[in-house]
């Protein structure tokens, strides 16, 4: 039910938010204690602000309303993602070259499950990721990525 929710929602939200020159970063829709919420996350290059998500929030509400998707009780929540965006795409990642990012696989890698680093290169197949800690250069498949997001670095 809630995947069809959130495919749906990313369905009618694609085109408002990039109508509006936004990007679609993600749709989660989930529980949280006795109250449903359906979070929209949006995005740009020059990132978003409260304006951008009152529009979008605003926008969405009224066509959520007229497709009567979701049944009972909902929160609509439309941000940014932050600044440890998740990356979820090769889009994402491609974008994500030259800037601080925190990456897990499914297996170990060298040794390791998690890397944490500059993202110096992406050639659709693999991630290479010059580590923090051990000044080491590590090349993940993209396969094997289980999640990646961009990282504060300290």
């Amino acid at each position: 039910m809630s995947k069809r929710i959130k495919d749906k929602t990313t369905e009618l939200a694609e085109p408002i938010v990039e109508g509006m020159g936004l990007e679609l970063v993600d749709v989660e829709y989930k529980k949280e204690g006795k109250h449903w919420f359906l979070k929209v996350f949006i995005d740009s290059e020059d990132g978003v602000d409260i304006e951008d998500c009152g529009h979008v929030s605003e926008k969405l509400s009224e066509t959520l309303d007229e497709e009567n998707i979701i049944q009972g009780a909902y929160y609509l929540d439309v941000s940014s993602p932050g600044a440890e965006r998740p990356l979820k795409t090769k889009k994402d990642i491609s974008r994500a070259v030259g800037k601080h990012v925190y990456v897990t696989t499914y297996e170990p890698i060298d040794g390791e499950k998690a890397f944490e680093g500059t993202l110096t290169g992406f050639d659709e197949d693999s991630l290479s990721i010059e580590g923090k800690q051990k000044q080491k250069t590590y090349h993940v498949p993209y396969e094997k990525v289980a999640k990646a997001r961009l990282a504060i670095q300290f």
